[in-house]
Protein backbone atom coordinates (compact mmCIF):
# COMPACT_ATOMS: atom_id res chain seq x y z
CA UNK A 1 0.00 0.00 0.00
CA UNK A 2 2.72 2.50 1.27
CA UNK A 3 4.74 1.68 -2.26
CA UNK A 4 1.77 2.43 -4.59
CA UNK A 5 0.81 5.43 -2.78
CA UNK A 6 4.33 6.85 -3.57
CA UNK A 7 4.98 5.30 -6.74
CA UNK A 8 3.60 8.41 -8.35
CA UNK A 9 5.31 10.73 -6.37
CA UNK A 10 9.03 8.34 -7.24
CA UNK A 11 8.22 8.63 -11.09
CA UNK A 12 8.33 12.52 -11.17
CA UNK A 13 11.65 11.77 -9.17
CA UNK A 14 13.03 9.93 -11.47
CA UNK A 15 14.36 7.60 -8.77
CA UNK A 16 13.89 3.35 -9.06
CA UNK A 17 10.59 2.17 -7.12
CA UNK A 18 13.14 -0.44 -5.63
CA UNK A 19 14.38 2.55 -3.66
CA UNK A 20 11.42 2.53 -1.99
CA UNK A 21 11.09 -1.46 -0.95
CA UNK A 22 15.09 -1.01 0.00
CA UNK A 23 13.59 1.62 2.73
CA UNK A 24 10.65 -0.56 3.47
CA UNK A 25 13.14 -3.41 4.43
CA UNK A 26 15.24 -0.77 6.80
CA UNK A 27 12.33 0.95 8.37
CA UNK A 28 10.96 -2.41 9.66
CA UNK A 29 13.88 -4.27 9.96
CA UNK A 30 16.72 -4.78 13.34
CA UNK A 31 17.94 -1.14 12.21
CA UNK A 32 14.35 0.49 11.97
CA UNK A 33 11.44 -0.67 14.34
CA UNK A 34 13.14 -4.00 14.48
CA UNK A 35 9.73 -6.04 13.54
CA UNK A 36 11.31 -8.64 11.81
CA UNK A 37 15.08 -9.75 10.76
CA UNK A 38 15.81 -11.51 7.65
CA UNK A 39 19.46 -12.53 7.45
CA UNK A 40 21.31 -14.57 4.37
CA UNK A 41 20.73 -18.00 6.41
CA UNK A 42 16.75 -17.36 6.69
CA UNK A 43 14.39 -20.21 5.23
CA UNK A 44 12.46 -17.20 3.83
CA UNK A 45 14.57 -15.65 2.06
CA UNK A 46 16.26 -19.08 0.19
CA UNK A 47 12.40 -19.87 -0.56
CA UNK A 48 11.48 -16.46 -2.14
CA UNK A 49 14.98 -15.49 -3.79
CA UNK A 50 14.33 -19.16 -5.86
CA UNK A 51 10.72 -18.37 -6.56
CA UNK A 52 11.58 -14.91 -7.49
CA UNK A 53 14.68 -16.00 -9.89
CA UNK A 54 12.21 -18.81 -11.23
CA UNK A 55 10.19 -15.80 -12.44
CA UNK A 56 12.37 -13.12 -13.76
CA UNK A 57 13.86 -16.24 -15.77
CA UNK A 58 10.85 -16.98 -17.08
CA UNK A 59 8.79 -13.70 -17.39
CA UNK A 60 12.15 -12.69 -19.80
CA UNK A 61 11.39 -15.53 -21.89
CA UNK A 62 7.30 -15.14 -21.88
CA UNK A 63 7.93 -11.46 -22.69
CA UNK A 64 10.56 -11.97 -25.39
CA UNK A 65 9.36 -11.22 -28.87
CA UNK A 66 10.94 -13.72 -31.10
CA UNK A 67 10.30 -11.61 -34.47
CA UNK A 68 12.26 -8.70 -33.22
CA UNK A 69 14.77 -10.81 -32.29
CA UNK A 70 14.99 -12.20 -35.18
CA UNK A 71 14.37 -8.78 -36.96
CA UNK A 72 17.38 -7.44 -35.15
CA UNK A 73 19.91 -10.69 -34.93
CA UNK A 74 22.50 -8.69 -35.26
CA UNK A 75 21.73 -6.25 -32.49
CA UNK A 76 20.81 -9.31 -30.26
CA UNK A 77 24.40 -11.15 -30.94
CA UNK A 78 26.52 -8.35 -30.53
CA UNK A 79 24.20 -7.65 -26.71
CA UNK A 80 23.67 -10.66 -25.42
CA UNK A 81 27.28 -12.59 -27.46
CA UNK A 82 30.21 -10.03 -27.23
CA UNK A 83 28.71 -7.48 -25.04
CA UNK A 84 27.93 -9.47 -22.05
CA UNK A 85 29.82 -12.33 -22.15
CA UNK A 86 33.06 -10.16 -22.30
CA UNK A 87 31.62 -7.83 -19.32
CA UNK A 88 31.35 -10.93 -17.26
CA UNK A 89 35.09 -12.06 -17.60
CA UNK A 90 36.41 -8.80 -17.48
CA UNK A 91 34.92 -8.10 -14.02
CA UNK A 92 35.98 -12.03 -13.55
CA UNK A 93 39.07 -10.72 -14.39
CA UNK A 94 39.02 -7.77 -12.06
CA UNK A 95 37.73 -9.45 -9.16
CA UNK A 96 40.58 -11.57 -9.20
CA UNK A 97 43.13 -9.13 -9.71
CA UNK A 98 41.95 -6.28 -7.27
CA UNK A 99 40.20 -8.37 -4.56
CA UNK A 100 42.35 -11.84 -5.05
CA UNK A 101 39.72 -13.78 -5.25
CA UNK A 102 40.40 -18.02 -6.79
CA UNK A 103 39.46 -17.70 -10.09
CA UNK A 104 35.81 -19.68 -9.47
CA UNK A 105 34.32 -17.33 -7.10
CA UNK A 106 35.35 -14.35 -9.40
CA UNK A 107 33.62 -15.95 -12.01
CA UNK A 108 30.62 -16.28 -10.58
CA UNK A 109 31.11 -12.52 -8.94
CA UNK A 110 31.42 -11.72 -12.58
CA UNK A 111 28.33 -13.31 -13.85
CA UNK A 112 26.10 -11.92 -11.05
CA UNK A 113 27.69 -7.93 -11.69
CA UNK A 114 27.17 -8.40 -15.55
CA UNK A 115 23.39 -8.95 -15.11
CA UNK A 116 21.02 -6.33 -15.71
CA UNK A 117 18.09 -6.05 -14.13
CA UNK A 118 14.72 -6.01 -16.07
CA UNK A 119 12.67 -4.33 -12.99
CA UNK A 120 15.13 -1.43 -12.87
CA UNK A 121 15.42 -0.64 -16.76
CA UNK A 122 11.54 -0.52 -17.08
CA UNK A 123 11.37 2.94 -15.76
CA UNK A 124 14.06 3.88 -18.14
CA UNK A 125 12.41 2.10 -21.44
CA UNK A 126 9.26 3.95 -20.69
CA UNK A 127 11.07 7.53 -21.26
CA UNK A 128 9.64 9.32 -24.60
CA UNK A 129 13.31 10.76 -25.22
CA UNK A 130 15.22 6.92 -25.37
CA UNK A 131 16.52 6.29 -28.99
CA UNK A 132 14.55 3.16 -30.47
CA UNK A 133 18.27 1.52 -30.72
CA UNK A 134 18.79 2.00 -27.42
CA UNK A 135 15.25 0.57 -25.98
CA UNK A 136 15.76 -2.15 -28.37
CA UNK A 137 19.32 -3.03 -27.14
CA UNK A 138 18.55 -2.79 -23.74
CA UNK A 139 14.85 -4.46 -23.47
CA UNK A 140 17.02 -7.63 -25.49
CA UNK A 141 19.97 -7.56 -22.88
CA UNK A 142 17.25 -7.65 -20.34
CA UNK A 143 15.15 -10.54 -21.69
CA UNK A 144 17.86 -12.41 -22.83
CA UNK A 145 21.15 -12.03 -20.66
CA UNK A 146 20.40 -13.88 -17.59
CA UNK A 147 19.86 -17.28 -19.94
CA UNK A 148 23.84 -16.69 -20.78
CA UNK A 149 24.95 -15.70 -17.40
CA UNK A 150 23.32 -18.07 -15.20
CA UNK A 151 25.94 -21.13 -16.64
CA UNK A 152 28.68 -19.08 -15.93
CA UNK A 153 27.67 -18.98 -12.40
CA UNK A 154 27.08 -23.08 -12.45
CA UNK A 155 30.30 -23.46 -14.10
CA UNK A 156 32.00 -21.30 -11.17
CA UNK A 157 30.04 -23.08 -8.08
CA UNK A 158 30.56 -26.56 -9.80
CA UNK A 159 34.74 -25.72 -9.39
CA UNK A 160 34.04 -23.30 -5.86
CA UNK A 161 32.59 -26.79 -4.28
CA UNK A 162 36.20 -28.82 -4.72
CA UNK A 163 34.40 -32.02 -3.36
CA UNK A 164 36.62 -33.73 -6.07
CA UNK A 165 38.45 -33.15 -9.23
CA UNK A 166 36.10 -33.04 -12.63
CA UNK A 167 37.70 -35.13 -14.90
CA UNK A 168 36.31 -35.25 -18.78
CA UNK A 169 33.40 -37.72 -18.22
CA UNK A 170 32.13 -35.57 -14.82
CA UNK A 171 32.16 -32.51 -17.41
CA UNK A 172 30.10 -34.24 -19.79
CA UNK A 173 28.11 -34.78 -17.76
CA UNK A 174 27.32 -31.26 -16.47
CA UNK A 175 27.49 -30.06 -20.23
CA UNK A 176 24.78 -32.48 -21.01
CA UNK A 177 22.84 -31.70 -18.22
CA UNK A 178 23.26 -27.73 -18.49
CA UNK A 179 22.90 -27.23 -22.34
CA UNK A 180 20.66 -30.10 -22.95
CA UNK A 181 19.08 -31.83 -20.15
CA UNK A 182 17.32 -28.75 -18.73
CA UNK A 183 16.45 -26.82 -21.64
CA UNK A 184 14.59 -29.83 -22.46
CA UNK A 185 13.09 -30.64 -19.49
CA UNK A 186 11.79 -26.63 -20.01
CA UNK A 187 10.45 -27.29 -23.32
CA UNK A 188 8.34 -30.89 -22.23
CA UNK A 189 6.89 -28.71 -20.00
CA UNK A 190 5.92 -25.90 -22.15
CA UNK A 191 4.45 -27.72 -24.95
CA UNK A 192 2.80 -30.14 -22.67
CA UNK A 193 1.31 -27.14 -20.75
CA UNK A 194 0.41 -25.53 -24.01
CA UNK A 195 -1.45 -28.85 -25.64
CA UNK A 196 -3.62 -29.24 -22.50
CA UNK A 197 -4.79 -26.17 -22.00
CA UNK A 198 -5.55 -25.84 -25.98
CA UNK A 199 -7.19 -28.64 -25.47
CA UNK A 200 -9.60 -27.71 -22.48
CA UNK A 201 -10.24 -24.43 -23.98
CA UNK A 202 -11.63 -26.23 -27.18
CA UNK A 203 -13.74 -28.44 -25.65
CA UNK A 204 -14.66 -27.07 -21.73
CA UNK A 205 -13.47 -23.31 -22.32
CA UNK A 206 -10.91 -21.56 -19.80
CA UNK A 207 -11.37 -18.60 -17.57
CA UNK A 208 -9.13 -15.92 -19.10
CA UNK A 209 -7.76 -14.94 -15.50
CA UNK A 210 -7.56 -18.68 -14.60
CA UNK A 211 -5.03 -18.86 -17.72
CA UNK A 212 -2.42 -16.44 -16.02
CA UNK A 213 -2.34 -18.67 -12.80
CA UNK A 214 -2.00 -21.73 -15.12
CA UNK A 215 1.35 -19.57 -16.70
CA UNK A 216 2.29 -19.46 -12.91
CA UNK A 217 1.97 -23.11 -12.66
CA UNK A 218 3.85 -23.64 -15.73
CA UNK A 219 7.17 -22.03 -14.32
CA UNK A 220 7.15 -23.75 -11.65
CA UNK A 221 6.33 -26.90 -12.95
CA UNK A 222 9.18 -27.02 -15.49
CA UNK A 223 11.89 -25.64 -12.46
CA UNK A 224 10.41 -28.75 -10.65
CA UNK A 225 10.84 -31.01 -13.52
CA UNK A 226 14.35 -30.29 -13.89
CA UNK A 227 15.20 -30.52 -10.53
CA UNK A 228 13.85 -33.69 -10.40
CA UNK A 229 16.62 -35.08 -12.74
CA UNK A 230 19.30 -33.43 -11.05
CA UNK A 231 19.41 -30.67 -13.76
CA UNK A 232 18.88 -26.65 -13.62
CA UNK A 233 15.51 -25.38 -12.54
CA UNK A 234 16.54 -22.24 -13.81
CA UNK A 235 17.32 -22.59 -17.16
CA UNK A 236 14.46 -25.14 -17.36
CA UNK A 237 12.08 -21.68 -16.74
CA UNK A 238 13.86 -19.59 -18.57
CA UNK A 239 13.26 -22.60 -21.37
CA UNK A 240 9.52 -23.01 -21.20
CA UNK A 241 9.13 -19.78 -21.37
CA UNK A 242 10.85 -19.01 -24.30
CA UNK A 243 8.88 -22.28 -25.97
CA UNK A 244 5.50 -20.23 -24.94
CA UNK A 245 6.41 -17.47 -26.25
CA UNK A 246 7.59 -19.29 -29.75
CA UNK A 247 3.97 -20.80 -30.00
CA UNK A 248 2.71 -17.37 -29.89
CA UNK A 249 -0.59 -18.51 -27.98
CA UNK A 250 -3.03 -16.61 -25.69
CA UNK A 251 -1.60 -17.71 -22.98
CA UNK A 252 1.86 -14.65 -23.33
CA UNK A 253 -0.69 -12.04 -23.00
CA UNK A 254 -2.65 -13.36 -20.63
CA UNK A 255 0.65 -13.69 -18.70
CA UNK A 256 1.76 -10.77 -19.14
CA UNK A 257 -1.74 -8.97 -17.80
CA UNK A 258 -1.74 -10.38 -14.51
CA UNK A 259 1.00 -12.91 -14.04
CA UNK A 260 4.10 -10.40 -14.73
CA UNK A 261 2.19 -8.09 -11.91
CA UNK A 262 2.42 -11.18 -9.57
CA UNK A 263 5.81 -11.80 -10.72
CA UNK A 264 6.92 -8.13 -9.99
CA UNK A 265 4.71 -8.68 -6.52
CA UNK A 266 7.36 -11.59 -5.48
CA UNK A 267 10.61 -9.68 -7.07
CA UNK A 268 9.50 -6.28 -4.71
CA UNK A 269 9.03 -8.43 -1.44
CA UNK A 270 12.60 -10.16 -1.77
CA UNK A 271 14.01 -6.35 -2.14
CA UNK A 272 11.71 -5.37 0.90
CA UNK A 273 14.05 -8.95 2.76
CA UNK A 274 16.96 -7.45 1.12
CA UNK A 275 16.22 -4.35 2.93
CA UNK A 276 15.91 -5.28 6.12
CA UNK A 277 19.62 -6.35 7.02
CA UNK A 278 21.31 -8.55 3.52
CA UNK A 279 21.60 -5.36 1.64
CA UNK A 280 23.75 -3.15 4.27
CA UNK A 281 25.79 -5.79 4.78
CA UNK A 282 27.54 -4.86 1.52
CA UNK A 283 29.08 -1.33 3.81
CA UNK A 284 31.27 -3.67 5.72
CA UNK A 285 33.34 -4.56 2.74
CA UNK A 286 33.61 -0.89 1.98
CA UNK A 287 37.59 -0.53 1.91
CA UNK A 288 39.59 1.66 -0.42
CA UNK A 289 40.41 -1.28 -2.53
CA UNK A 290 36.74 -2.29 -2.71
CA UNK A 291 35.54 0.95 -3.61
CA UNK A 292 38.25 0.71 -6.45
CA UNK A 293 36.64 -2.25 -7.37
CA UNK A 294 33.21 -0.86 -7.20
CA UNK A 295 34.18 1.76 -9.76
CA UNK A 296 35.63 -0.64 -12.01
CA UNK A 297 32.67 -2.86 -12.35
CA UNK A 298 31.14 0.49 -13.61
CA UNK A 299 33.67 0.80 -16.08
CA UNK A 300 34.19 -2.56 -16.73
CA UNK A 301 30.62 -2.74 -18.96
CA UNK A 302 31.25 -0.08 -21.09
CA UNK A 303 34.82 -1.41 -22.07
CA UNK A 304 33.04 -4.85 -23.20
CA UNK A 305 29.91 -3.48 -24.79
CA UNK A 306 31.77 0.17 -26.81
CA UNK A 307 33.92 -2.09 -28.78
CA UNK A 308 31.00 -4.77 -29.11
CA UNK A 309 28.72 -2.53 -30.43
CA UNK A 310 31.08 -1.15 -33.16
CA UNK A 311 29.29 -2.94 -35.92
CA UNK A 312 25.43 -1.83 -34.92
CA UNK A 313 24.36 1.39 -36.58
CA UNK A 314 24.00 3.56 -33.40
CA UNK A 315 25.45 6.80 -32.97
CA UNK A 316 28.47 6.87 -30.71
CA UNK A 317 26.22 8.60 -28.04
CA UNK A 318 23.84 5.91 -28.13
CA UNK A 319 26.05 3.33 -27.83
CA UNK A 320 27.30 5.36 -24.63
CA UNK A 321 23.79 5.04 -23.25
CA UNK A 322 23.62 1.57 -24.08
CA UNK A 323 27.06 0.92 -22.63
CA UNK A 324 26.32 2.88 -19.16
CA UNK A 325 22.50 1.61 -18.54
CA UNK A 326 23.59 -1.77 -17.23
CA UNK A 327 21.69 -1.58 -14.12
CA UNK A 328 23.06 -4.19 -11.37
CA UNK A 329 19.75 -4.85 -9.01
CA UNK A 330 18.10 -8.16 -8.06
CA UNK A 331 18.74 -10.23 -11.02
CA UNK A 332 22.71 -9.79 -9.39
CA UNK A 333 21.46 -10.30 -5.75
CA UNK A 334 19.96 -13.61 -7.15
CA UNK A 335 22.63 -15.58 -8.64
CA UNK A 336 25.22 -14.56 -6.29
CA UNK A 337 22.60 -15.95 -3.94
CA UNK A 338 22.78 -19.03 -5.34
CA UNK A 339 26.58 -20.47 -4.31
CA UNK A 340 25.00 -18.94 -0.53
CA UNK A 341 22.55 -21.03 -0.51
CA UNK A 342 24.94 -24.03 -1.11
CA UNK A 343 27.18 -23.46 1.34
CA UNK A 344 30.18 -22.48 -0.77
CA UNK A 345 33.31 -21.14 0.64
CA UNK A 346 33.54 -17.06 0.13
CA UNK A 347 30.51 -16.92 -0.99
CA UNK A 348 28.96 -14.65 1.86
CA UNK A 349 31.70 -12.61 0.64
CA UNK A 350 30.62 -12.60 -2.48
CA UNK A 351 27.13 -11.26 -1.69
CA UNK A 352 28.58 -8.76 0.49
CA UNK A 353 30.68 -7.16 -2.39
CA UNK A 354 27.72 -7.70 -5.12
CA UNK A 355 25.44 -6.04 -2.26
CA UNK A 356 27.74 -2.81 -2.32
CA UNK A 357 27.71 -2.91 -5.77
CA UNK A 358 23.96 -2.95 -6.20
CA UNK A 359 23.12 -0.40 -3.72
CA UNK A 360 25.45 2.54 -5.47
CA UNK A 361 23.61 0.87 -9.16
CA UNK A 362 20.35 2.13 -7.53
CA UNK A 363 21.91 5.44 -7.01
CA UNK A 364 23.83 6.23 -10.26
CA UNK A 365 21.41 4.55 -12.58
CA UNK A 366 18.35 5.26 -10.77
CA UNK A 367 19.48 9.23 -11.29
CA UNK A 368 21.18 9.23 -14.50
CA UNK A 369 18.50 8.68 -16.78
CA UNK A 370 17.08 12.65 -15.69
CA UNK A 371 20.49 13.40 -17.15
CA UNK A 372 21.72 11.35 -19.93
CA UNK A 373 17.90 10.83 -21.56
CA UNK A 374 16.37 14.09 -22.81
CA UNK A 375 13.05 15.01 -24.42
CA UNK A 376 12.97 14.26 -27.88
CA UNK A 377 12.81 17.49 -30.60
CA UNK A 378 10.24 17.83 -32.76
CA UNK A 379 11.34 16.31 -36.67
CA UNK A 380 14.49 13.84 -34.62
CA UNK A 381 14.62 10.94 -36.45
CA UNK A 382 15.55 7.77 -34.64
CA UNK A 383 18.21 6.26 -35.82
CA UNK A 384 17.34 2.43 -36.65
CA UNK A 385 19.63 -0.12 -35.45
CA UNK A 386 21.22 -2.75 -37.17
CA UNK A 387 18.57 -5.08 -38.17
CA UNK A 388 18.96 -7.52 -41.47
CA UNK A 389 16.45 -5.40 -43.67
CA UNK A 390 14.50 -3.76 -40.92
CA UNK A 391 11.25 -1.36 -42.55
CA UNK A 392 9.41 1.35 -41.10
CA UNK A 393 5.97 0.58 -39.09
CA UNK A 394 3.43 0.59 -42.16
CA UNK A 395 0.47 3.00 -42.02
CA UNK A 396 -2.51 0.60 -42.27
CA UNK A 397 -6.06 1.93 -43.98
CA UNK A 398 -9.12 1.26 -40.93
CA UNK A 399 -10.71 -1.28 -42.81
CA UNK A 400 -7.52 -3.42 -42.33
CA UNK A 401 -7.38 -3.42 -38.92
CA UNK A 402 -11.38 -3.25 -38.16
CA UNK A 403 -13.42 -6.41 -36.85
CA UNK A 404 -16.88 -6.57 -37.64
CA UNK A 405 -19.24 -6.13 -34.66
CA UNK A 406 -22.25 -9.36 -34.40
CA UNK A 407 -24.47 -6.47 -33.45
CA UNK A 408 -24.75 -3.89 -36.02
CA UNK A 409 -26.71 -1.49 -34.10
CA UNK A 410 -24.08 0.72 -32.23
CA UNK A 411 -26.54 1.38 -29.17
CA UNK A 412 -27.01 -1.74 -28.50
CA UNK A 413 -23.32 -3.08 -28.49
CA UNK A 414 -19.99 -2.28 -27.17
CA UNK A 415 -18.79 -2.61 -30.74
CA UNK A 416 -18.49 0.05 -33.67
CA UNK A 417 -17.52 -1.27 -37.03
CA UNK A 418 -15.54 0.75 -39.81
CA UNK A 419 -19.23 1.76 -41.73
CA UNK A 420 -21.04 2.90 -38.39
CA UNK A 421 -17.82 5.28 -37.84
CA UNK A 422 -18.24 6.14 -41.94
CA UNK A 423 -22.15 7.19 -40.97
CA UNK A 424 -21.09 9.05 -38.10
CA UNK A 425 -18.60 11.57 -39.79
CA UNK A 426 -20.53 11.89 -42.79
CA UNK A 427 -23.93 13.05 -40.41
CA UNK A 428 -21.22 15.77 -38.95
CA UNK A 429 -20.83 14.12 -35.81
CA UNK A 430 -17.44 14.42 -33.81
CA UNK A 431 -15.82 11.51 -34.05
CA UNK A 432 -12.48 10.58 -32.46
CA UNK A 433 -10.22 7.18 -33.49
CA UNK A 434 -8.32 6.06 -30.73
CA UNK A 435 -5.69 3.60 -30.62
CA UNK A 436 -5.63 2.05 -27.41
CA UNK A 437 -3.36 -0.83 -27.36
CA UNK A 438 -1.10 -2.15 -25.13
CA UNK A 439 2.09 -0.78 -25.02
CA UNK A 440 3.80 -4.30 -26.33
CA UNK A 441 0.92 -5.02 -28.94
CA UNK A 442 1.25 -2.06 -30.06
CA UNK A 443 5.36 -2.03 -30.27
CA UNK A 444 5.28 -5.59 -31.91
CA UNK A 445 2.38 -5.26 -34.54
CA UNK A 446 4.60 -2.41 -36.53
CA UNK A 447 0.68 -1.35 -37.47
CA UNK A 448 -0.34 2.35 -37.09
CA UNK A 449 -3.55 3.61 -38.03
CA UNK A 450 -3.81 7.39 -39.73
CA UNK A 451 -5.14 10.22 -38.11
CA UNK A 452 -6.19 8.21 -34.74
CA UNK A 453 -4.73 9.28 -31.42
CA UNK A 454 -2.78 6.95 -29.14
CA UNK A 455 -3.67 6.30 -25.48
CA UNK A 456 -2.34 3.90 -23.69
CA UNK A 457 -4.87 1.83 -21.73
CA UNK A 458 -2.76 2.12 -18.05
CA UNK A 459 -3.30 6.16 -18.22
CA UNK A 460 -6.31 6.23 -20.17
CA UNK A 461 -7.73 9.40 -18.59
CA UNK A 462 -4.84 11.26 -17.93
CA UNK A 463 -3.60 10.82 -21.95
CA UNK A 464 -7.04 11.76 -23.02
CA UNK A 465 -7.13 14.70 -20.73
CA UNK A 466 -3.33 16.02 -21.71
CA UNK A 467 -5.02 15.47 -25.55
CA UNK A 468 -8.02 17.71 -24.74
CA UNK A 469 -9.88 15.16 -26.33
CA UNK A 470 -13.96 16.87 -26.90
CA UNK A 471 -16.40 15.07 -23.93
CA UNK A 472 -19.05 15.04 -26.58
CA UNK A 473 -17.35 13.24 -29.37
CA UNK A 474 -17.65 9.56 -30.15
CA UNK A 475 -14.52 7.27 -29.02
CA UNK A 476 -13.82 4.78 -31.85
CA UNK A 477 -11.22 2.57 -29.83
CA UNK A 478 -8.81 -0.12 -31.26
CA UNK A 479 -8.01 -2.45 -27.87
CA UNK A 480 -6.87 -5.18 -29.41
Amino acid sequence: MISALLSGLIEKTGLPQVAVFLGLGAVIGPFGLNLVNVNVHSPILRVVGTLSLVLVLFTDAVSLNLAEVRKQRLLSFLVIGPGTLFSGLLIAFLASWMLGLAFPAALVLGAALASTDPVMLRALLGRPGLNVGVRQALRLEGGMNDAVLLPMVLVGMTLMSGDHKFGPSEWAHFAMSILVLSPAGGVVVGLGAVGMLELVRRRLGVRRDYESIYSLGVAFAAYAAAESVHGSGFLAAFAAGVTISALDVELCDCFLEYGETTAEMALMFTFVLFGMSVIWTGFGVGGGLTILFVAAVFAARPAAFLPALLPARLSWHNRWLVAWFGPRGLSSLLLVLLPVFQGLPQSEYLLRICCLVVMCSVVLHGISPIFLVKAPRENEPDEKPSSGGATAAPVLPLKVLAVESPAPNLDASEYITVPQIRQLQEAGELTVIVDARTDRTYEESGQRIPSAVRIPPDRAASAATGLKLPQNAVLAVLCA
